[in-house]
C-alpha cells in the first residue's frame, strides 16, 4: 500500500528527484538566457582618446560675440538579443516528468494489486488448509466413534456368545447328567441284563471254540457297534488262551453282526465290553 512505511521512502526519493530535476533545468535555462538590459538615461561626456601627434599650428579664430554651445551626443544603447524559444523543450520535459509520475503511480497501483492478490491467495490457502484440517478432524471423530461402536458391538456380541455358551454347556451338562443317570439306572435294570444276555447268546451261536481252549479260558473283548447293531470293530482286551482261541473269539463277534436291539433306546451302548467263557457256550 502507498501509506506503508516501506513505500514512503521510495516515493519521497522519487519526488525529491523530480524537484531537483526541475530546479536544475530552470537554473540551466536562466544561466543560458542573457540578462535583459534595461535602458537607462545616462548623462556623460564622451571622451575620445587622441593619439599624441604634433600640435597643428594655432589658427586664431574670430571670436563670436555670442557663442552657442553645441549639444552633447546621445549615448548609443545596444538592443538585447531576442530570447530563445525553449517552450517546446519545457513542454517535453514536463510531459516526460508527468509520464514518469504516472508510471510510478501505475507501478504502485500494480504493486498494491499484486500485494492484495498475494494476500487473497494466502488467505484462501489458509482457509483451504483450515477446511481440510476440520474435515480430517471430523472424519477422525467419525472413525473413532465408529470404532467405539464396533468395539461395543463386539463386546456385546462376545458377552452374548459367552452367555449362550454357558447356557448350552449347562444344558449339555444337565443332559449328560440325566443320560448318565438313566444309563446307570439302566445298567442295573433287568432290561439291561436281558439286552446283554441276548448279545452274549448271539455271539455264542457263532463261536467255534478250538481244541486248545481249556475250561478256565476267559476272554474280555470290546465291541463297537452302530445304532442299527452293525459291528464295526472288535478288540480283545485280555485272553488267557492262545492265538487260535483269540481268532475264534474275533470270528464269532464279527459273524454275530448285526447285534440285537434293546427294548429301551436308553440301553443302547455304541461300545460294549463282553466277557466270554467256554462254559457259557452250548
Amino acid at each position: 500500500m502507498a501509506n506503508r512505511p516501506d513505500n514512503l521512502i521510495p516515493v519521497s526519493m522519487a519526488v525529491l528527484l523530480h524537484v531537483a530535476l526541475f530546479a536544475s533545468m530552470f537554473a540551466a535555462f536562466d544561466w543560458a538566457r542573457p540578462a535583459p538590459i534595461t535602458p537607462m538615461a545616462i548623462h556623460a561626456t564622451l571622451v575620445t582618446e587622441i593619439p599624441e601627434v604634433a600640435a597643428p599650428p594655432v589658427v586664431e579664430k574670430k571670436t563670436d560675440p555670442d557663442p552657442t554651445p553645441e549639444p552633447e551626443p546621445e549615448p548609443v544603447v545596444e538592443e538585447p538579443p531576442p530570447e530563445p524559444d525553449n517552450s517546446e523543450e519545457l513542454r517535453r520535459a514536463a510531459e516526460n516528468a508527468k509520464r514518469e509520475q504516472e508510471a510510478l503511480i501505475e507501478k504502485e497501483r500494480l504493486e498494491r494489486i499484486r500485494q492484495q492478490q498475494e494476500a487473497d491467495r494466502k488467505r484462501k490457502a489458509r482457509e483451504e488448509a483450515d477446511r481440510k484440517k476440520a474435515e480430517e478432524e471430523r472424519k477422525e471423530r467419525e472413525r473413532q466413534e465408529a470404532e467405539r461402536k464396533r468395539e461395543e458391538d463386539v463386546k456385546r456380541q462376545r458377552e452374548e456368545n459367552e452367555r449362550r455358551r454357558r447356557e448350552m454347556e449347562a444344558e449339555e451338562r444337565a443332559t449328560e447328567i440325566e443320560s448318565e443317570e438313566r444309563r446307570l439306572a439302566a445298567n442295573n435294570s433287568p432290561a439291561m441284563a436281558a439286552y446283554q444276555f441276548a448279545i452274549a447268546q448271539r455271539i455264542r451261536r457263532f463261536w467255534s471254540m478250538p481244541a486248545s481252549a481249556g475250561a478256565d479260558t476267559v476272554c474280555v473283548v470290546t465291541v463297537r457297534q452302530l445304532a442299527n447293531g452293525e459291528i464295526v470293530g472288535v478288540n480283545i482286551l485280555s485272553c488267557n488262551g492262545d492265538d487260535a482261541v483269540k481268532r475264534s473269539v474275533e470270528a464269532a463277534v464279527n459273524l454275530s453282526s448285526p447285534l440285537p436291539q434293546p427294548s429301551d433306546p436308553d440301553l443302547f451302548r455304541p461300545l460294549l465290553e463282553l466277557t466270554l467263557r467256554p462254559e457259557q457256550q452250548n
